[in-house]
């Protein structure tokens, strides 16, 4: 009988154990994701010159574009959009230029980009161009010259 007893009471510790895991699984998991990623644009402007459009609707960025005059990328595969919602092995060759950084541990979280001899950091309370602190101005076109 004792034994029984003490059956019956390990396995509603493991359901218990269990169901409170799950429980801080998800909540953790929606609070790493409920922001959602960076989306990244990459195309080019009317001059043809590289232009870079970034988003984050969660945050409320929206249509903050990089220019890069005289920088130069084959027209090929473009526009293209990316998000960075998972890690990957840095650096990795973006459209034009590459990703040197990576934190998608709670998102939008933090990218660096190396784009034409620029240092682009994309944090969710500022922009940082070449390692001087921007504030994210929504529908902003920033010309970045070599």
């Amino acid at each position: 009988m004792k034994s029984e007893g003490m059956g019956k009471h390990l396995l509603l510790a493991f359901v218990l154990a269990l169901a409170i895991y799950v429980l801080f699984y998800e909540v953790i998991e929606h609070r790493r994701t409920r922001h959602g990623p960076w989306q990244v644009a990459f195309t080019t402007n009317s001059a043809g010159a590289p232009l870079v459009s970034i988003a984050q609707p969660a945050l409320g960025i929206t249509n903050v574009q990089l220019v890069f005059p005289g920088g130069q990328v084959p027209a090929t595969n473009l526009p293209v959009v990316l998000t960075f919602a998972e890690p990957r092995p840095v650096p990795y060759p973006l459209p034009f230029g590459q990703c040197v950084f990576v934190d998608s541990t709670f998102l939008p979280g933090t990218l660096t980009f190396d784009m034409f001899g620029h240092e682009i950091e994309l944090l969710p309370r500022v922009l940082i161009l070449d390692r001087k602190e921007h504030p994210w101005k929504s529908d902003e076109t920033i010309v970045l010259g070599k």
